[in-house]
């Protein structure tokens, strides 16, 4: 929503970027590594971490991250990238017997066998109204009589019954959003061709001499929203343009929502038992795909090459990036975070990274299986908090770390996003979920930069899907380091260094 309000102030208004706007982005680029007292930000201090590590050694740890996929051929991540040992790359024989042809960086869960992807889902809320619409709408439900999972089932029904009208504020702004989007495509159409560039950069378009009205006022407004936005100036046009499509296309899904029941691209593409946890050799090896700017993003914060004089420096040495595509855009499904996290476990991750989350989850229980599988195997979750403001002590954010039965996982940290004075004003970031029980952390999560895809391209995201990924790296700095300690230690320690 955030992008969406400065397309409407770009579009609406007279408003002009300005260097004093935006401050030296520059100095930000890594605000979220340094030190309060030392350099002046509230970041995690791993400066002085590497001190107190410098003359211990450490051994590699695979780092799981279950997103949205990664640009495997990214500069700042190749190297770090995690290579399945006994799978021999794109010979379309599944050389380790696992039940995954090619899984040579990972796995997609969101791939079909003819190699096509799911990019796009419907939110959990539009499943579950239209699944169970038909049993619960028009019937007097007495629960006394329900079983625990036929109550659970009913209850969540009636909660999405109840939030599926879409808001006020989405019936008001979407008509005029989609006109937005038209007019930013046309802008975007009039510099290119203009320019005779297909992609370009806020500090290229800056450069870009254009003659035309047309193009002097492409160039003015495209310039001010790339540079408003925030994701710095090195995001090229393509980026931008699909960040708006992926915001505007999800409000106009959640306007319909209630009668259009949503599009199963899972029964199109992937074409697996969806209501069968036992069916999981599904997918494909594609973990880059076409959707992959927040996975990419979210591993860089963890593992992009350190001290290597490009990019940026991820937050752990000597952890390998395993990459799980199960995150599409919109909400994601249970199934394919349970098998997810179970081929994790499998294949030698020592920490999980989970930076998504939503209001329902239908299949709760397998999820629950495979976090007590992880458990089992002493390997440590982290899981974001949320981006919607709201206290998690009382409203639903899963993954949870509460089960069905109402016990609590161990072996998982919840992550709030913490920000500095300098960028937001607030030691805390005003997006980020919270809770006394339900948030564990909070972490760097406003104006973080890192990879995105492009091969060398980089830039600035704010969530607590970045906030997680700090976490996660500080774990598996802590596991390579500390090899002996166990999840539950890490966790513990994690959560004691933190300060108030």
């Amino acid at each position: 929503m955030k992008f969406l309000l400065i397309i409407v102030a770009t579009f609406t208004c007279s408003v002009t970027y300005s260097q004093n706007m935006m401050g030296n982005k520059d100095s930000l680029k890594a605000w979220y590594l340094k030190d309060k007292a030392t350099d002046g930000f509230a970041g995690i201090s791993l400066g002085k971490a590497y001190q107190l590590l410098k003359n211990k050694k450490s051994t590699p740890i695979i780092v799981a991250v279950i997103d949205s996929g990664v640009d495997t051929t990214h500069e700042d991540l190749k190297a770090t990238l995690w290579h399945n040992p006994k799978e021999i790359p794109n010979n379309g024989i599944d050389d380790d017997a696992n039940g995954y042809v090619d899984d040579y960086y990972g796995w997609n869960f969101l791939g079909g066998k003819d190699g096509r992807n799911v990019e796009k889902a419907s939110s959990e809320k539009a499943r579950v109204y239209h699944a169970y619409k038909a049993i619960y709408s028009d019937n007097q439900i007495d629960e006394t009589k329900l079983s625990s999972e036929e109550k659970y089932k009913y209850q969540m029904w009636v909660q999405a019954a109840r939030e599926i009208e879409p808001s006020e504020e989405i019936s008001a702004q979407l008509p005029m959003m989609q006109r937005v989007r038209t007019t930013l495509i046309a802008l975007d159409s009039t510099i290119k061709k203009e320019a005779n560039k297909k992609e370009y950069t806020a500090d290229e378009l800056e450069t870009l001499s254009l003659t035309s009205s047309e193009g002097k006022m492409a160039k003015s407004k495209f310039l001010n929203l790339m540079k408003m936005i925030g994701l710095g100036s090195e995001v090229k046009n393509t980026m931008v343009i699909e960040i708006i499509n992926e915001e505007v296309d999800k409000m106009q899904d959640d306007a319909e929502a209630k009668n259009t029941p949503p599009v199963d691209y899972r029964a199109t593409i992937i074409k697996d038992k969806a209501n069968d946890i036992n069916d999981k050799f599904y997918g494909n090896k594609d973990v880059m795909a076409s959707t992959s700017m927040h996975g990419t993003h979210v591993s860089g914060i963890i593992a992009a090459g350190r001290n290597n004089g490009i990019g940026m420096d991820g937050v752990a040495d000597n952890v390998k990036v395993m990459m799980l595509r199960a995150v599409p855009n919109g909400d994601e499904y249970d199934k394919d975070i349970a098998l997810a996290i179970r081929y994790a476990v499998d294949n030698g991750a020592k920490v999980i990274n989970m930076s998504f989350g939503k209001s329902f989850s239908p299949d709760k229980q397998w999820v629950d299986d495979a976090f007590k599988y992880a458990a089992s195997k002493d390997v440590l979750i982290i899981h974001a908090a949320g981006n919607d403001a709201k206290n998690i002590d009382s409203t639903n954010n899963f993954p949870s770390s509460v089960f069905l039965d109402n016990t609590v996982a161990k072996n998982v940290i919840t992550v709030g996003a913490s920000s500095d004075p300098a960028i937001a004003k607030s030691y805390t970031a005003s997006f980020s979920n919270y809770g006394r029980v339900g948030v564990d952390v909070f972490a760097p999560g406003n104006q973080i930069y890192s990879t995105l895809p492009g091969g060398n391209t980089y830039g600035f995201l704010d969530g607590t899907s970045m906030a997680s990924p700090v976490v996660a790296g500080l774990a598996g700095l802590l596991r390579s380091y500390y090899p002996k300690l166990t999840a539950e230690q890490i966790k513990q320690a994690i959560n004691s260094s933190a300060t108030s």
